[in-house]
């Protein structure tokens, strides 16, 4: 293959595994819990009544929304740093300069939305406590 089909394919692949091995990851557990909890219903044994809220009701979601300011801050910090990075490197390199300075901005872009997102959170979680 040549080298300017090749990158692009190794970037979207990566890509995707960091986006869909963590959602199957996360399914494999829902799946292994209800297989669990199957199996011991098939077995007699008695189910605490917290057991199937926390299951129906999804208490996980509610602990992830408490820690979604926190997350989003995390990424904003992140990506922030990669921007730097690229941003560095541009200026370092400059023969690099042409591939480096548009994903500098674009992730720093994001990382400014993020750390956005984040402020906002902060207060509104403020607000509501």
């Amino acid at each position: 293959m040549e080298e300017g089909v090749l990158i692009p394919l190794i970037f979207f692949g990566f890509l995707g595994a960091i986006i869909l091995v963590p959602i199957w990851l996360r399914e494999r557990t829902k799946q292994s819990a209800h297989k669990l909890i199957s199996q011991a219903l098939e077995k007699g044994q008695p189910l605490d009544p917290q057991i199937m809220r926390d299951l129906t009701q999804g208490t996980v979601a509610k602990v992830q929304q408490q820690s979604q300011p926190r997350r989003t801050l995390g990424s904003a910090v992140v990506l922030l740093a990669l921007a730097g990075a690229f941003a560095a490197i541009a200026f370092l390199d400059h023969d690099a300069r042409d591939w480096t300075v548009v994903p500098a901005l674009i992730v720093g872009a994001v990382g400014a939305a993020f750390l956005l997102l984040a402020i906002i959170d902060y207060t509104t979680k403020k607000k509501d406590m």
